[in-house]
């Protein structure tokens, strides 16, 4: 299969307007906005935040399979496409973000990076990594802002062997595509299909605004929880919320 440049049709300033949001508002918002079934885009926790203090971490997914821990052959390894990738996140004008499934024999021993390729990841437009593999060097991925998701820190790797690049990816437990928009902070991460950007974009102000309403009615204690569920519906409905899912559908459905 040939490997073939993502193109997003995203704008800087939806990624812009999506990272003054914290994850899980979005994770919340996105079956008003979306069809997509839920558990095809939240990230299982094996895949961790290791820089809590980093982000939100807001960008286009560049992906690549990689392997890193097969037994080195002194004849193996091969960092083209890193530099190929490297390219491509300049040219793209988006803030992106480098997704990478591990496929080396070893799945403990793999080590993506460190704070030197981060550096030039960070160089190139990018804003974090995410995978299913470990990385190091993590107190100099902090001086950059560089965020880092994965399944936690190994020291070091083998030879480095990029298998496939820009092509959909598993990891932890979803598909990532080369057109996703990942949102992620420290309690996890989340796919965006390109199609909801825009529309979490602009509804992203009006849901929290119903939360602020909606908690504020759920710690009072005058009232009782019966009391609160039709209260809740009528703030639902205050904020615009009531008939999203239904009109979505319809849009979908050609009705």
């Amino acid at each position: 299969m040939p490997n073939s440049e993502p193109t997003p049709a995203i704008q800087r300033t939806h990624l812009q307007q999506l990272a003054e949001y914290d994850t899980a508002l979005l994770a919340n918002l996105m079956r008003f906005v979306d069809t997509t079934p839920t558990h095809l885009w939240y990230m299982s926790n094996e895949i961790r935040a290791l820089l809590p203090d980093v982000g939100p971490t807001v960008g286009v997914a560049v992906t690549c399979e990689l392997d890193t821990s097969t037994p080195d052959d002194e004849s193996d390894g091969n960092a083209d496409d890193f530099w190929t990738q490297l390219s491509q996140m300049e040219a793209m004008d988006v803030p992106t973000v480098w997704v990478v499934k591990c496929v080396g024999s070893r799945p403990q021993h793999e080590c993506i990076m460190g704070d030197g390729m981060g550096k030039l990841l960070h160089a190139a437009g990018c804003v974090g990594a995410v995978t299913d593999g470990g990385l190091r060097d993590l107190p100099g991925l902090r001086t950059i802002g560089f965020a880092a998701y994965g399944s936690g820190v190994t020291i070091h790797h083998c030879n480095l062997r990029f298998r496939r690049i820009n092509t959909p990816v598993d990891i932890g437990g979803i598909t990532i595509s080369p057109s996703d928009v990942i949102h992620a902070n420290a309690e996890g991460v989340i796919r965006i299909p390109e199609a909801a950007v825009t529309k979490l974009a602009d509804r992203a102000p009006a849901y929290r605004a119903f939360e602020h309403d909606a908690h504020q009615l759920f710690r009072r204690t005058d009232i009782t929880s019966a009391e609160k569920r039709p209260l809740t519906d009528a703030i639902l409905k205050k904020h615009g919320f009531s008939d999203c899912l239904s009109t979505i559908e319809n849009e979908e459905s050609g009705t």
